[in-house]
């Protein structure tokens, strides 16, 4: 809520169709960024969703509002995803409220810049790690046993896991984990009709962004994209609409869709 300016993530200009209707979403780190812009639009959708975030409080808050003013149902629960018990816990409350899931959407993330890797510090190196991968797999670990067939998992990748970022050493190793992890579950879980796929952003405008940026650089971020700015979280959004629901994407999975502004060729 301190951003300024505030990331857009209404999508004014998108309708909804009933494409998740019926359908019960949880989706981590949906108290801000791309995973508010996707909670708004899955609700928009039709779908109850479930806000998972670690402890701003007030961002959530605005989260819920917008998906019950889209008609939605919402329950909020503040944790850790790198706590596997809450991982299971979380997944009990929203069975609990909605009566099940149907999409899990992994999209909590950590990342600190670090310019020289002989100075990434133990702390730092373990929070990635154990929130941009091991988070995800105990999410959908978690959520499997409530997954049938025609449900999906959703995953944020990052183009930083395709060609690397030198400042972020360790957030682009686990974005890259995280594609892998992707197919790999993918594979595992076709025989059960059970879709995984990744949206792989560019640069977008969230809080995750200019965290730990002086102002000059947080002036400058996107700027090196082909679009020559970052994303709004309300341009990416509509990427998991597309592959969370079976009206749109019944045959893919297995996918590192990028939403980067352009080629990055």
């Amino acid at each position: 809520h301190e951003l300024d300016l505030a990331p857009r993530f209404l999508a004014p200009d998108y309708r909804g169709s009933g494409k998740l209707q019926g359908k019960r979403a949880i989706i981590t780190g949906a108290d801000s960024g791309i995973g508010r812009a996707v909670a708004v639009l899955f609700a928009r959708e039709g779908a109850d969703v479930a806000v998972l975030h670690l402890d701003e409080a007030a961002d959530a808050k605005v989260t819920r509002q917008h998906v019950e003013a889209e008609g939605g149902r919402c329950v909020v629960i503040a944790g850790d995803v790198r706590d596997p018990a809450f991982c299971a816990k979380a997944v009990r409350q929203v069975v609990k409220a909605f009566g099940g899931i149907d999409i899990l959407v992994n999209n909590a993330a950590f990342q600190l810049h670090c310019e020289r890797l002989e100075d990434l510090e133990d702390a730092h190196l373990q929070e990635t790690l154990q929130t941009n991968i091991a988070g995800y797999i105990q999410m959908a670990r978690a959520v499997l046993p409530h997954l049938e067939e025609g449900d999906c998992i959703i995953n944020t990748g990052s183009e930083t896991g395709l060609f690397g970022s030198k400042a972020l050493v360790d957030y682009s190793a686990t974005k890259g984990a995280i594609h892998a992890f992707t197919k790999a579950l993918a594979s595992q879980l076709l025989p059960r009709g059970i879709r995984v796929n990744a949206v792989a952003p560019g640069p977008v405008w969230t809080p995750l962004n200019p965290a730990d940026k002086a102002a000059q650089d947080v002036a400058d971020f996107g700027r090196d994209s082909d679009m020559g700015r970052p994303a709004q979280p309300e341009e990416l959004s509509p990427a998991y609409v597309f592959l969370a629901s079976p009206v749109t994407a019944s045959y893919i999975s297995g996918v590192i869709l990028p939403v980067m502004g352009g080629p990055r060729g």
